[in-house]
């Protein structure tokens, strides 16, 4: 299982398309989802109220596990439920900090911090312009307690020509990191 977390910063659509290509990729995914992405998807995507089934059609839906973000008992909560590791996206800077700091208040929290002490992959998308010393520091503990970062920052040389082709650029890159081999964007160096 692959955990996905989708906070409350703006830019829940690549969380959305990263979960969508993970059940593509046919990897379980546990999904958490905080209250405040709820809003924000809502708002993001245009729904008059959260559900998985809205935001999913039923083909992935019925293939994510979602797991409330007040259930400290889950199985995602505890280092003896073996993963393939955690994304969270995108990650906002409340999450960011709490995960920086050791704060493991509700699952979202804890899970990341049990993917980085069981030295799982750990990948955060921070969705947050412009940073600060505060938010950079705190990308630096990450990153040097082996989370791996990945800004949606969009690269151009494979002529995108949509908004989703800018959004497939940042999956393809988490995808490539949790291993997952995909065609979402042509590399560089191959023939556009």
């Amino acid at each position: 299982m692959i955990i996905l977390g989708i906070t409350g910063a703006s830019g829940v659509i690549y969380g959305k398309r990263i979960c969508e290509e993970l059940v593509r990729y046919k990897k379980d995914v546990g999904l958490i989802v905080t209250e405040h992405a709820k809003d924000v998807l809502c708002h993001e995507l245009k729904l008059k109220y959260y559900s998985k089934d809205e935001i999913f059609s039923s083909e992935i839906g019925n293939k994510i596990k979602e797991f409330s973000i007040s259930d400290m008992k889950a199985p995602l909560a505890s280092g003896s439920f073996k993963t393939e590791g955690m994304v969270i996206a995108p990650s906002s800077i409340n999450s960011l900090a709490s995960i920086a700091g050791g704060i493991c208040n509700n699952l979202l929290l804890r899970s990341a911090q049990v993917t980085l002490k069981e030295r799982r992959k750990l990948i955060l998308v921070p969705r947050e312009s412009p940073l600060g010393t505060i938010q950079l520091r705190n990308l630096l503990t990450l990153s040097e307690a082996g989370a791996l970062i990945v800004p949606p920052c969009p690269a151009f040389y494979y002529n995108p020509e949509t908004i989703e082709d800018i959004i497939n650029f940042t999956v393809s890159r988490v995808l490539n990191l949790l291993g997952i081999e995909n065609n979402l964007i042509t590399p560089w160096g191959e023939k556009i």
